[in-house]
């Protein structure tokens, strides 16, 4: 478990000995984390999101109790007893892991733009400095567990924006004003992610944009990190849904579908929505024989019965499906001159739904002048960790958008001295050049400008960055509604 890890363990092995390389009398070393460039050629912006979680989690929680809190000799032998084995005696150093003990805080500083602020390629999100003379080593000591955390939730929460975007836009053609936008579409990664971490990251940067998700432990996660709570505003929610183990084992007992539909409407969920799913064996068969013969029950039924197919070209079944239910239940014509599903009936598709299908589903449905709102789709694993643009494959990693932390200024006994890399091949790798000023321009759009010096971008009046944690404590403690609303301009 990673909360058995000494946090000085958390790093790649070559951090452990470039506290002993920096320069001496090194006071003051600054570094920014920057998207440096996109690797997809849909995004040029990418949404700021997860800095909180990881201050809170790691910078205070995960230090206080892992580090600070426990006695330096147990730290000390554990830090020993691994880099002993794997990278050698002598070749690092600790007094500065005694020093840092004896401190009792970690003197560290950060400087962020707001979480849910879009950012363009090339402007620094945030940046970290050291607030004790003795500590300029830290910032970059940091780095691997920054980056391995930063990463991630922003990605995530990009995805989610992409598709909210796309909602926007046929929502606001299709549907009536009042149609809520963030129930359009869910998210169905969490067996799909790299580990249980990853996915509750993944389904946080959703929830940033929809509220329906299946990754039930997103909420606490929330609610710890994001001062949020599920029982007085809306955090995240799920819904009942058959699965492919529920339908086949009645059938197995009753050698029919129809028997299970007729309970769940009459008995299981008389009072709720609920969604089936009906391709384990005939999809179309119960679309177009099954759903007729139980009419009366979901007519009667006080909810909405969603019709979800599994399987085959995604696009065609859901599209085909919200026309089948137009003919067999009808429904009404709304403010824009689109047709509106009966409530008792609609259609879904889980876990299928990339950014393309998902424009392509809409397109569909409005040209047959259906409202988008007759369709619930879902978003799975592929869609968090790969988009595919011309016939590509793109997986995310870090490198989608070459996220990074480099240091770009530092003070040698108090002088100023800007510090950057230009590779001669590098291209995008070309770092700042001392410390950032991250602004508006005219236009309200992000830019920045560098060769500052610490002391002239901090005092900057026009600075966007702000200093939200200092030696262990939380300075700007945002909420999950406050990241919505700046992310969708008040329309979440």
């Amino acid at each position: 478990m990673l909360y058995n890890i000494n946090p000085m363990l958390l790093i790649d092995f070559y951090k452990a000995v470039h506290a002993e390389m920096l320069p001496t009398k090194i006071t003051k070393s600054v570094s920014y984390f920057t998207p440096r460039m996109s690797r997809v050629r849909m995004w040029n912006k990418v949404v700021m999101f997860g800095l909180q979680g990881f201050v809170k989690t790691y910078l205070i929680d995960y230090f206080n109790e892992r580090f600070f809190e426990r006695p330096i000799d147990e730290v000390i032998s554990e830090y020993e007893r691994i880099m002993d084995a794997s990278l050698g005696k002598g070749v690092y150093g600790l007094q500065k892991i005694k020093d840092l003990h004896a401190l009792g805080y970690l003197p560290i500083e950060i400087w962020a733009l707001p979480e849910g602020t879009k950012v363009p390629m090339h402007v620094p999100m945030f940046c970290i400095t050291n607030t004790h003379d003795d500590f300029a080593w830290l910032p970059q000591a940091l780095e691997s567990l920054i980056s391995a955390e930063a990463w991630h939730p922003m990605l995530a929460a990009t995805v989610g924006a992409t598709y909210r975007d796309i909602v926007n836009k046929f929502y606001d053609e299709t549907c009536d004003d009042s149609v809520s936008r963030n129930k359009a579409l869910g998210s169905f990664d969490f067996r799909g992610e790299e580990c249980t971490d990853s996915a509750i990251k993944a389904a946080a940067g959703w929830c940033l944009s929809f509220v329906n998700t299946a990754t039930v432990p997103v909420i606490p996660y929330l609610e710890k990190l994001y001062n949020c709570d599920c029982t007085k505003e809306s955090v995240a929610f799920g819904s009942p849904s058959t699965e492919h183990a529920v339908m086949c084992s009645n059938y197995a007992v009753d050698g029919d579908e129809i028997t299970l539909l007729k309970r769940l409407l009459t008995e299981i969920y008389p009072d709720t929505s609920f969604s089936a799913v009906l391709d384990s064996y005939d999809y179309w068969n119960v679309i177009d024989n099954v759903l007729p013969q139980i009419k009366p029950e979901i007519m009667t039924h006080n909810g909405c019965m969603l019709m979800r197919g599994d399987s085959g070209d995604c696009i065609e079944v859901v599209t085909k499906t919200v026309f089948k239910l137009w003919d067999e239940f009808g429904g009404t014509i709304n403010s824009k001159g689109y047709k509106v599903l009966d409530p008792h009936v609609k259609a879904i598709y889980g876990d299928s739904i990339t950014i393309q299908r998902c424009e392509r589903i809409y397109e569909i449905l409005k040209d047959n002048g259906f409202a988008a709102s007759n369709v619930a789709l879902g978003v799975g694993s592929f869609s968090f960790q790969c988009v595919e643009e011309d016939g590509i494959l793109k997986p995310f990693t870090r490198d989608t958008f070459s996220s990074c932390i480099k240091a770009t200024y530092c003070e040698i006994d108090h002088k100023p001295y800007p510090i950057f890399k230009n590779p001669k091949e590098g291209g995008f790798k070309k770092s700042q050049k001392g410390c950032c000023l991250v602004y508006k321009n005219d236009n309200g759009e992000l830019c920045y400008k560098d060769e500052y010096t610490w002391k002239e971008a901090s005092c900057n009046s026009k600075q966007e960055l702000k200093a939200i944690f200092r030696n262990s404590e939380l300075l700007i403690d945002d909420s999950l509604a406050n990241i919505r609303n700046r992310l969708h301009n008040n329309n979440f």
